[in-house]
């Protein structure tokens, strides 16, 4: 039985924040301006060092010291669930344990990525982490980027296994995930969307938030999405669904986090610099991303 108060503080809005990047380092007050703003829309949580913040290019100091800044700008008034994914067990035991020394609330564990391990290896890798640490963990599925998927009964192996696994973000893009893991792990465990352009029938099927990307650059607009829908009000969530629909596409024309960051660099909220092995967008696909977000500035009233 996961704690309420714990479910609760894990319902709604998680921002997979970007990394801000200046002159090759770490933008410390550019990623505490974009917390502000987050905290400042009602986002429940903030998701640092994840996919989205390039983690896989950050040195353990980078890592750590983005945790630290993080759990700083949000004072207690969102969670902050790090980051702490490797596609080898130790490393990934060695972050976990660096991010709750760091003050972390709890921990976002990616599925190994290259090795492309079996169910029993998914299982022994989330042990030894979930073992390391007294952090509550949400497990993070997401085949497209990692080859491997979590099987739901996995996941409830895990979850009876270790009190702290308390929740999953579902990022594969299929509907009938989220039932199937509902009836594997029960009406208490935790289920995010993991894609923003889901997050509506993901949440009509049983999750309980999304950790968006989006939101980096719509932070009121995801959580009014999500606020809707929990309020009883189904057409409201489908009309911001709708308006948010093309641009949320277009925020992923090529490899997250290039657009996102492309559109927050226009917005002036952080500049435009990315980590290799990731470029600038291509011309066709940043005038497309343009035109997206000419249009919803046009038309955008939520």
């Amino acid at each position: 039985m996961i704690d309420p108060e714990l479910r609760r503080r894990l319902t709604g809005v998680f921002t997979a924040l970007v990394t801000p990047f200046r002159d090759g380092a770490v933008d410390g007050p550019a990623l505490e301006k974009l917390i502000a703003a987050q905290i400042a829309a009602g986002v429940a949580g903030l998701v640092p060092v994840g996919t989205t913040g390039e983690a896989a290019t950050l040195s353990e100091d980078e890592a750590d010291a983005v945790i630290r800044t993080t759990v700083k700008a949000a004072a207690g008034r969102a969670f902050v669930m790090a980051g702490a994914g490797s596609n080898a067990t130790r490393l990934a035991v060695g972050k976990a344990e660096r991010a709750e020394a760091a003050g972390a609330d709890g921990l976002l564990l990616v599925t190994p990525y290259y090795n492309k391990p079996s169910q029993d290896g998914l299982f022994d890798h989330f042990s030894a982490i979930a073992s390391a640490v007294n952090l509550p963990i949400m497990l993070y599925s997401v085949p497209g980027r990692t080859g491997v998927e979590i099987a739901p009964a996995t996941a409830a192996r895990l979850a009876a296994a270790h009190s702290n696994i308390v929740g999953i973000k579902e990022a594969g893009g299929k509907a009938e995930r989220i039932t199937e893991l509902r009836l594997a792990l029960g009406a208490d465990f935790v289920i995010h969307s993991g894609d923003d352009g889901l997050t509506l029938p993901f949440l009509a099927l049983g999750a309980d938030g999304v950790t968006s990307v989006a939101s980096n650059l719509l932070p009121a607009e995801v959580v009014a999405l999500c606020r809707a829908w929990y309020a009883g009000d189904p057409r409201e969530a489908r009309r911001i669904h709708e308006v948010l629909f093309d641009l949320v596409g277009h925020l992923f024309i090529e490899s997250n986090p290039v657009p996102v960051k492309t559109a927050l660099a226009r917005a002036g909220l952080i500049g435009p610099e990315l980590r290799a092995p990731l470029a600038p967008l291509r011309p066709e696909s940043r005038k497309a991303l343009e035109a997206s977000l000419q249009s919803f500035e046009s038309r955008a009233n939520i």
